[in-house]
């Protein structure tokens, strides 16, 4: 038996225990999303240490503009991730490596026109947030922006693996990034006190290093399927990625959008507010982190168990998510909302920064809960090819719901931090609503079929 096959069923979804399968799948993609989510912890908690506040406004404002971006590129290597995971589970190996040249004849163009338009449109980037730290937040975005192609590469990276089961990997690839991060952020923003400059440079310079070493280990293993430079060409398998990934880059790239024009809106109320929010963000983003790995689980788990025509089991995982997802989701709802200034305590000093960050996590804090049944259905709808409704799910919340809400609860409250953040757990409901409707039309027709 070699290796290849080994491998194949150790990664195999369609087959074997539901839990047992996505547990051991999802803690690999929890753990690299958690270390992933350190570079702009690191560089907010290392900033906040040896910089002023300014530099901090600065980082969070940065990390925001640039994550709108890494968003656009998840969402496409999501897509194909689902394609890759759908030809495993048909058997039809031969089909992955034209996926993933075609996937990157896209992303190299993709990298090199996004990567000249954010160097150049730093300062109105940071104007149309209403950054506080106008400056510091150009600087950020100039060098991460020059560095979006190490970016990029590493979401293609672990995208070609999670879409064939092996989440193990991308995890060894981001532990490598992060330990470099956090190097460069001690001797660029501690030592030689460079303040935003350092933590973008170590931020940039971590990614490239990891991608580099990616590549190395990626030579040393063996591969379920084909690949070769000639594979890397505009073909119909990018027509295929772009189609199943685009819907779901969209609805990932106006979400986050939602997100900056709450920043924008909050900036406005005065510094302190800016920065308590920049904070609350921080500790959102490790929290959210277990829905996150969810759906990206899901989705992997889902596409397979579709492509080998199983959509029984792909439901019973969905359940699966949902129920053990929650289950997490209520303890840590309770405790941000009660204790909500302990972890942003670990950013920063200042009491009213503090103060301010646990306001915002007061009102947000039930959406732990309710994002974990969200974001099982959208794992689920994106596994299936169902990826235009997760747009128009995800757009209709962020720009319908989420963002009027936000201006509504600003106004009637006079920039109460705690009622702006209630509008993402509002949004969060009429997500789950309008999936459930979804989900059961779909359960419908299904049997209309089988009649």
């Amino acid at each position: 038996m070699t290796k290849q096959n080994t491998t194949s069923r150790k990664d195999d979804f369609t087959e074997g225990s539901i839990p047992k399968k996505m547990i051991a799948f999802m803690l690999p993609v929890l753990g690299a999303l958690i270390l992933q989510a350190m570079y702009g912890a690191v560089d907010m908690l290392i900033v906040g240490r040896f910089s002023d506040e300014q530099a901090i406004s600065a980082v969070a404002t940065g990390t925001n503009i640039i994550n709108l971006f890494n968003f656009m590129i998840t969402g496409l290597t999501m897509g194909m991730a689902v394609l890759i995971g759908q030809y495993i589970g048909e058997r039809r190996n031969d089909k992955v490596g034209k996926t993933i040249g075609g996937a990157l004849a896209l992303f190299g163009c993709m990298a090199a026109v996004l990567t000249i338009f954010v160097v150049w449109q730093a300062p109105l980037l940071a104007k149309l947030m209403q950054a506080p730290a106008i400056e510091g937040t150009v600087t950020y975005v100039r060098i991460c922006g020059a560095g979006l192609v190490f970016i990029f590469g590493y979401n293609i990276l672990s995208g070609i693996f999670r879409g064939m089961g092996n989440s193990r990997l991308p995890l060894i690839f981001v532990s490598i990034a992060c330990v470099v991060n956090i190097i460069g952020d001690l001797v660029l923003v501690a030592a030689l006190d460079m303040g935003v400059s350092g933590a973008a440079i170590a931020t940039v310079g971590a990614q490239a290093i990891s991608v580099l070493l990616s590549l190395l280990i990626i030579k040393k293993i063996d591969l379920p399927f084909t690949f070769s430079i000639k594979d890397i060409r505009f073909s119909k398998q990018t027509r295929k990625v772009v189609k199943m990934g685009a819907p779901i880059a969209t609805q990932d790239v106006l979400s986050n959008f939602s997100f900056l024009v709450i920043c924008a809106i909050i900036n406005d109320i005065g510094l302190s507010a800016g920065s308590g929010y920049g904070i609350a963000q921080k500790v959102i983003m490790f929290i959210m982190l277990i829905p996150s790995s969810l759906m990206q689980s899901m989705a992997a788990f889902v596409s397979q168990n579709i492509g080998a025509k199983k959509p029984e089991r792909a439901k019973k995982a969905m359940l699966t998510g949902m129920i053990g997802g929650a289950s997490i989701g209520i303890l840590i709802s309770v405790f941000i909302f009660f204790f909500g200034e302990l972890p942003a305590s670990l950013f920063t000093e200042e009491l009213e920064y503090q103060r301010q960050a646990a306001a915002y996590l007061r009102g947000f804090a039930i959406d732990t809960t309710l994002t974990c049944i969200l974001f099982s259905f959208i794992g689920y709808f994106n596994g299936c090819g169902k990826t235009f409704f997760v747009m128009c799910q995800g757009v209709g919340t962020a720009l319908l719901i989420r963002m009027p809400a936000s201006i509504i609860m600003k106004a009637i409250t006079g920039g109460n931090l705690t009622f702006i953040g209630m509008a993402v757990p509002i949004s969060t409901i009429i997500g789950i609503t309008t999936s459930t409707t979804y989900y059961l039309y779909l359960k419908r027709k299904e049997s209309k079929e089988l009649i």
